[in-house]
């Protein structure tokens, strides 16, 4: 009886640990692989983090060299600083219940456009749609980043 009790709180445990990690992986938190959503290119590595509640984003590596490597269009404190180590995502926070984070903006380091942002993990946060978009949501693009760790 006490084998069969062991071996029920054993099996227990580790559900309990398998759910923990599912449901950590319905976050944005990690490092994912952006893909352009114009040519399917694998372009960076994004670090997403998360302080107090609230996600950022940093190009961890660039995968893509530009011919501009640093955010020369950028208008505000991001301007002529390197793309790669640039925080282009800032302020998103998860909206309440729901798996969705927004209400931050990301920044086209490319162009220096700020938009408004929304991040939804999906297939069971193997992948991250990210939107940016100016005014409604309806009105940007969407690129789906894929789970690296």
């Amino acid at each position: 009886m006490k084998v069969i009790q062991i071996l029920g709180s054993g099996v227990f445990a580790i559900a309990l640990c398998a759910a923990g990690s599912v449901q950590a992986q319905m976050s944005p938190v990690g490092l994912w692989k952006t893909i352009d959503d114009k040519d399917g290119a694998v372009r960076s590595e994004m670090r997403l983090v998360e302080n107090a509640g609230v996600v950022t984003g940093v190009i961890e590596k660039i995968l893509i060299p530009s011919a501009e490597p640093n955010c020369d269009k950028c208008t505000d404190d991001r301007k002529g600083k390197p793309k790669q180590g640039l925080e282009i995502i800032r302020g998103a926070s998860k909206a309440e219940g729901k798996d969705v984070w927004e209400g931050g903006h990301i920044v086209d380091p490319d162009n220096g456009t700020v938009y408004k942002l929304r991040m939804t993990p999906i297939e069971g946060g193997k992948k991250l749609e990210v939107r940016g978009f100016i005014g409604f949501a309806l009105l940007g693009r969407t690129q789906t980043w894929i789970r690296v760790q």
